[in-house]
């Protein structure tokens, strides 16, 4: 099939031949003929198969056949001041930039507006445009409900929502701001859901918000891993995980790194000991300003940047295609984690390699991803005894492990430890000082005040003794 089979404008069709495709994704082909005919959907993909373009085209092309204003037709479609037609939500600033890119590209020769809007910049410039007039907002939650409440923002004529990423917001906490964002939108609209994993509280989501849904799914019911991506394990203690990214980055057929740690700390201190074994890496995560990011992301496409050390939140905003490694320098302590970060390789039709480092503490986390998989993945170099003893245990640990936050697991850093545990020794000390003192101010006997006002101390009856 090509695209000139899916109904799309001749306008559109030219903006995608100019960005070089011609033959849809099974989730474009499956898709966009339900979106064209403004049905609602819950569409399944795994990162990388193209799911921005099957929600965009179809927006656009909606949009492009509805131009004039609905509320004013005697505006007309230049008026300035006409309203959001069509919102997309996404989890974080780098994925909003990306699906902004995404309907630059496509929408090129219909005419249509759009704005970008997320935190971590001034609003001022966000608040021009949305003053201009928009007609596709693409928004994170927390920026827009902001514009919102300043009253800069208003979702009244939406026509069609899209949620993306919905998986990776409800991880992120956004399920409040989404039913916010949702309560203020019209009764009346299209309303498309997208997730690269279906776990239950996802499904949940989609029955609040879907009317009558199409189910799109280019992924298995159970989350596997692309197929276009070999898998390779390596059971190293936490000492020995810089050294050994070293030696894999130096190898020439790594063209393209991306390096992922669970803590942010922690990728500012690979990418430190890789500049200094004179590998050119750069960290990505929210601690970074947005400038930053958008500095380091565009020199990690265009290859003056050949490592990227970044955090799981900040790297789903990463669309680049030519990626040919992806290293789990930390595994996740989610396993559906695991399946998105890998899927930042293999991409586009290109073959990739995940390689993964798994510590004597992050044996329960390689369970769940196994379990998640279907399968083991296959393990580099030998398996260490006590590996093998610990495969055959119980997971009893596993809930502790998943109760503890990111920065606090095991295998922090030792200054770190230290830090806590002489502050836990001042704390300490600190009570006991003030339990002393409290003791001896209740043995001290208070002065008896008498009838003059004047306080006599050791007061003794009439009569006795000195």
């Amino acid at each position: 099939m090509q695209f000139e089979d899916l109904r799309l404008i001749e306008p559109l069709l030219r903006a995608v031949r100019a960005e070089g495709y011609h033959t849809p994704t099974p989730i474009q082909e499956l898709a966009i003929p339900h979106l064209l005919e403004g049905k609602d959907m819950f569409g399944c993909a795994q990162t990388g198969t193209g799911k921005t373009a099957a929600f965009a085209l179809p927006t656009l092309q909606r949009l492009h056949h509805h131009a004039a204003t609905k509320s004013n037709p005697a505006r007309g479609h230049h008026d300035p001041h006409r309203p959001i037609r069509a919102l997309i939500l996404t989890p974080t600033r780098e994925l909003a930039a990306q699906v902004g890119e995404n309907f630059q590209a496509y929408g090129r020769h219909v005419g249509l507006r759009h704005a970008i809007i997320f935190g971590g910049v001034p609003q001022g410039r966000q608040v021009q445009a949305l003053k201009k007039g928009v007609d596709v907002l693409v928004a994170t939650p927390g920026r827009l409900l902001d514009l919102m409440n300043q009253g800069f923002c208003r979702l009244a004529d939406v026509e069609i929502f899209v949620l993306d990423e919905a998986d990776r917001m409800l991880d992120m906490g956004f399920i409040h701001d989404i039913r916010k964002v949702v309560k203020v939108l019209p009764a009346n609209r299209q309303t498309l859901m997208f997730s690269a994993t279906l776990p239950s509280d996802i499904r949940r989501l989609a029955e609040t918000i879907l009317r009558n849904p199409i189910t799109v799914s280019t992924t298995p019911e159970v989350s596997t891993a692309a197929e276009t991506v070999t898998q390779w394990l390596f059971f190293v203690d936490h000492a020995g995980k810089t050294k050994l990214l070293e030696k894999h980055l130096k190898g020439s057929n790594v063209k393209r790194a991306l390096v992922f740690t669970r803590t942010k700390h922690r990728a500012n201190r690979v990418t430190k000991s890789l500049n200094q074994s004179a590998i050119s890496a750069e960290a990505f995560h929210s601690n970074k300003s947005q400038n930053t990011r958008q500095r380091v992301l565009d020199g990690f496409k265009k290859g003056t940047v050949r490592v990227l050390v970044a955090s799981d939140i900040a790297a789903r905003g990463i669309d680049v295609d030519d990626i040919s490694h992806v290293f789990n320098y930390d595994m996740p302590n989610i396993a559906e984690t695991y399946v998105h970060r890998i899927g930042r390789t293999g991409r586009a039709g290109a073959t990739g390699e995940a390689i993964s480092f798994c510590s004597d503490d992050e044996r329960s986390y390689l369970r769940d991803i196994e379990k998640l998989l279907g399968g083991p993945i296959p393990v580099q170099g030998n398996m260490p005894k006590s590996a093998k003893e610990h495969a055959s245990n119980d997971s009893a640990s596993h809930k502790t492990h998943r109760r503890n936050d990111d920065d606090s697991a095991a295998g922090d850093d030792t200054a770190s430890a230290q830090s806590r545990r002489h502050a836990s020794e001042h704390r300490r000390a600190a009570m006991e000082t003030t339990n002393t003192n409290n003791k001896y101010r209740r043995r001290r006997r208070r002065p008896q005040v008498t009838s003059g006002g004047r306080a006599r101390r050791n007061h003794r009856p009439k009569g006795a003794v000195r």
